[in-house]
């Protein structure tokens, strides 16, 4: 049977930061960190080696596949930040419209720095992905 690499566990958010390479990209963290954990009133968690997630939920498919996952969360990877919104909702491209210089993918939406986007626009797109996952998923609220 299938099982996640990425799960919750006890490693250190502040930790990890700290391994960042890159002053100006730890200092972003730092700021990322600020701003998800004052928008979501979640604790900052470790999800896998790399993640940053905050608060989670229970998911499962039609396929039968289920897990559990954070509401939102982010990554300093090399390259750039990856930031984890919840995918499906309408709302997210209006919102990334507004949201400056980024780039999506799947799942992920990446920016180099806080300075390419708007903060305002990211505390939505926070509130939105939470929403829309509590929405979807209500076994968790």
């Amino acid at each position: 049977m299938y099982e996640l690499k990425t799960k919750e566990n006890d490693n250190s958010v502040l930790e990890f930061i700290e391994q960042v390479d890159n002053p100006k990209k730890r200092e972003d963290a730092y700021k990322l960190l600020d701003i998800f954990t004052e928008t979501t009133g979640h604790q900052a968690k470790m999800w896998g080696t790399s993640i940053i997630g905050f608060g989670s939920y229970h998911y499962k498919y039609a396929s039968g596949h289920e897990g559990d996952a954070p509401l939102v969360g982010f990554s300093p990877r090399k390259a750039n930040f990856s930031l984890y919104f919840a995918t499906g909702d309408e709302n997210r491209d209006k919102l990334l419209e507004e949201f400056g210089k980024h780039k999506t993918g799947k799942a992920c939406v990446y920016i180099n720095k806080i300075a390419d986007i708007e903060v305002e626009v990211l505390k939505k797109l926070i509130i939105q992905s939470i929403e829309f996952l509590q929405e979807t998923y209500p076994a968790n609220n």
